[in-house]
């Protein structure tokens, strides 16, 4: 039997939503791109879940699609949307937000942003330090501070003191190197769940299309 963070665990117990559906009278939750789900990402997931369950509250993931890099042509996805949602329900978080990130939400400001994660009302916020958010990404992770309990987490290193990152994975998947891309993507030995609310995440596609 393959083991994993994944065992046992139902994903349809996720509620996945579009931004702005989702209100909540309190919650933690993280906020990324999420591109591959990978060691870099796994931690803000873990603490995230870690966080909610000690507080006795949802854990709420936020993120993108496409990846903020993708739609501005700066980056290839290294996984497809439903991929990215199966993954990140394998941490087992309670909501899944996916904001659509078109031309209309790139013109949305920071204080945008912080109006529609009030409506989370989180008692946590984790994040990267290198989080941004709004037009010309106005938004820091410090500016999350000023409304909300904020938690920036430093980044991931492997084993050399190389942060472990989207990009770093697309440049070893580049030069060949697919091996040492799935060390960094860390899935070997991680059960994706099954994707039981097939529902929500077929809505969730159509709509991005």
């Amino acid at each position: 039997m393959a083991t994993g963070l994944g065992t046992g665990f139902d994903s349809a117990a996720v509620a996945f939503h579009r931004d702005g559906e989702l209100a909540l009278d309190a919650c933690v939750v993280t906020i990324g791109a999420f591109d591959g789900v990978h060691r870099g990402h796994q931690e803000p997931l873990r603490q995230t879940i870690a966080a909610a369950r000690r507080r006795g509250i949802p854990a709420v993931v936020y993120t993108f699609d496409p990846p903020p890099k993708v739609y501005f042509g700066q980056a290839e996805p290294l996984i497809s949307l439903r991929e990215k949602l199966e993954r990140i329900a394998t941490f087992a978080p309670d909501h899944v937000v996916v904001a659509d990130f078109n031309q209309i939400y790139v013109r949305r400001t920071a204080l945008d942003f912080l109006a529609e994660l009030h409506k989370l009302q989180p008692r946590e916020v984790i994040v990267g330090e290198d989080f941004r958010f709004g037009s010309c990404k106005g938004g820091t992770a410090l500016l999350l501070r000023q409304p909300f309990n904020t938690r920036i987490l430093p980044p991931v290193r492997c084993g050399n003191g190389e942060i472990v990152s989207s990009s770093r994975i697309r440049s070893l998947r580049q030069s060949g190197l697919a091996a040492a891309a799935a060390t960094l993507e860390n899935w070997r030995d991680i059960v994706t769940a099954p994707p039981a609310d097939r529902s929500g995440l077929a809505q969730l596609e159509v709509a991005s299309r």
